[in-house]
């Protein structure tokens, strides 16, 4: 067999040393693109993807609560007028008069005969179409509302 000259195990090399070079030159361009484009980014004021998609989640969870919180207002004030209408019929009122005057402060309400307040906070079921008047729970001395 015949040995491979000289020259070509030069060339291969010099070649392998271009190209470890050329590895070299390509790393710094994207380095210095990258920072070009966090930069451009900074201008512009624009967030990256994953920040964009954590807020929207945060806001169609908190528009979720309030659709819940808004259903169970809802349902607490049909509950409430149900209430005020059943203690007209019992004190002996007409059934058109109003419970209170229009103007009244709320220093004549009697302060035994307001419902406790109530949190939102775990109550909340989480979807507003299964808020029923039987799951909401009832004011003291009070039977639960039948469905």
């Amino acid at each position: 067999m015949t040995e491979r000259p000289r020259f070509f195990d030069d060339l291969a090399g010099v070649a392998g040393g271009a190209l470890s070079a050329l590895a070299g030159v390509r790393e710094e361009a994207e380095a210095v693109m990258r920072a070009r484009m966090d930069e451009a980014i900074r201008k512009f004021d624009l967030v990256r993807r994953e920040d964009l998609e954590a807020v929207q989640d945060m806001a169609a969870n908190a528009r979720a609560g309030q659709e819940a919180a808004d259903a169970r207002l809802a349902l607490l004030e049909a509950r409430l007028s149900a209430l005020e209408g059943q203690g007209n019929d019992a004190r002996g009122s007409s059934a058109g008069a109003p419970a209170s005057a229009p103007g009244a402060g709320a220093s004549e309400a009697d302060p035994a005969s307001m419902p406790p307040k109530m949190h939102l906070h775990g109550d909340v079921p989480p979807n507003p179409s299964e808020v029923t008047p039987a799951a909401l729970p009832p004011h003291a001395g009070e039977e639960p509302l039948a469905t």
